[in-house]
This record gives structure tokens, C-alpha cells and sequence, in this order.
């Protein structure tokens, strides 16, 4: 199963969402998740012109009213699954609740593509907000998510690696190694705008986009943090 998580940005969305759409096959029916508050059919366009735009498609709108569950019947016919981006804990709420059966989805061969709150919720252990650590900060607060305290709940398994999102653009870097020093994930990838993780078929880890991914890991005395550019394979 390919995975594209793509930290945000609308500029160059072609070069990150062609893999996505190259494992999806011939002309795939691709399930696009709008959590809805309120611009859900607008947000659905956009989505839909950038996905015709990078290959031959046919996007399908599943919009979620914000506060309602996920329905898997919604993916019914569907080759792809992308999930777009808005309030993280919205999303976390409307799909975690069905990751199991969300994953034996994808099992079938089905790539999963996340931008923003999208790729946030992917891993299994999911960073979806907040900007205080023991009271602490560690990012901006424009950045919280409508959270206090930087929050990690179990997300929908994907991968193992944390990933935040909208790192240079929101300082989000900073909430990344505040929950690895803090043990509250293993490891994890914070991803410029215009940037994307991509894990293949055969868990084989790169980035694309113009954007940065900044790995961060334990160390002996802290953490580390590495950076890779687009275009370079990423080792954890």
C-alpha cells in the first residue's frame, strides 16, 4: 500500500499527489474526506481540480458533517482514499473511531494520500494538537489546534513515525521534539508546506515536494533532528 502524507501547501500539488494517483491505477475512483464546516463542497472542488489536474481521476465528494461519524459504506467503489485538511482533532474524531476496518480498506491495494490533518492522523501514534508540554510552550499557539496541552491519541496505524504538519510555517518543529523528548512518541517527521512523505509498497521511505522533512529522533542527550529535501530517500 502506498502512502503520501503531505504537510500543506497548495503550490506544485502535482508533484506530491502523482504517486498517489500513479498507484491507484488507470482512471481511479478516488474518495476524497471533506470534514465539513461549512465549506465542505468548495474545499471537495478544489481537491477535485487538483487530483484532475495531476492525472486522469474521478474524484468523489465524501463530505462528514463536523461532529458526525465516518460511514466506510461512503468508500464503496473506491480505488483511493485522500483526506484532506481543516481542524485535526475533527478529523481524528470522524475517522480513528474506524481505523481498523479503514486499514483492511487499504490492505486491497488502495493508496491512502493526507494533507495536513490528514497526514497528521495517519501514523499510529498521532500528534492532532495543542502547544503547551507540562504547561510549557513549545510552539506557537495560532498552531494549537484548539488544544492546550500538546496531545498525541492512538491514529489510524499507517506508519509508525509521528508526522507534523505545516512545520516552518507554523513552528511546529518544536511541538515534534517536545513529544519525542517527552516519550509521548517514538519518533516522528515534521514536513514543511510543500513538502511529502512517501512510504511505498515495500515501506520504502522518500520525500517529495519543495518542502523539508525534518526527522526527529531520541539521542543520548536529547534528541536528534535530521533534514531531507525532496527527492532524497529518508532512513529512520
Amino acid at each position: 500500500m502506498t502512502t503520501v502524507l503531505i504537510g500543506g501547501g497548495h503550490d506544485d500539488l502535482g508533484t506530491v499527489l502523482a504517486p498517489f494517483l500513479a498507484a491507484a491505477g488507470t482512471d481511479p475512483v478516488v474518495a476524497c474526506v471533506v470534514v465539513d464546516e461549512g465549506s465542505g463542497a468548495d474545499e471537495f472542488a478544489t481537491w477535485a481540480a487538483a487530483l484532475q489536474d495531476t492525472a486522469p481521476c474521478r474524484p468523489v465528494p465524501v463530505l462528514v458533517p463536523l461532529g458526525a461519524p465516518f460511514s466506510l459504506d461512503s468508500l464503496d467503489g473506491g480505488d483511493a482514499l485522500f483526506v484532506a485538511g481543516g481542524l485535526t482533532p475533527a478529523y481524528a474524531e470522524a475517522l480513528v473511531p474506524l481505523a481498523a476496518p479503514i486499514r483492511d480498506w487499504l490492505a486491497h491495494g488502495r493508496p491512502y494520500a493526507g494533507f495536513s490533518a490528514g497526514a497528521a492522523i495517519a501514523p499510529s501514534a498521532a500528534v492532532i494538537g495543542g502547544w503547551l508540554l507540562a504547561g510549557r510552550p513549545v510552539c506557537p499557539s495560532d498552531a494549537a489546534e484548539s488544544l492546550d496541552e500538546v496531545t498525541v491519541i492512538d491514529g489510524l496505524g499507517l506508519l509508525d513515525l509521528a508526522v507534523d504538519v505545516h512545520a516552518a510555517q507554523w513552528g511546529t518543529l518544536g511541538r515534534l521534539i517536545g513529544a519525542v523528548t517527552a516519550g509521548l512518541v517514538p519518533a516522528g517527521l515534521a514536513l514543511d508546506n510543500h513538502a511529502a512523505l512517501v512510504v511505498d509498497d515495500d515501506g520504502g521511505l522518500s520525500v517529495l515536494g519543495s518542502g523539508v522533512a525534518h526527522l526527529v529522533r531520541p539521542a543520548a542527550s536529547g534528541v536528534s533532528v535530521v533534514s531531507f529535501t525532496g527527492g532524497a530517500p529518508l532512513t529512520v
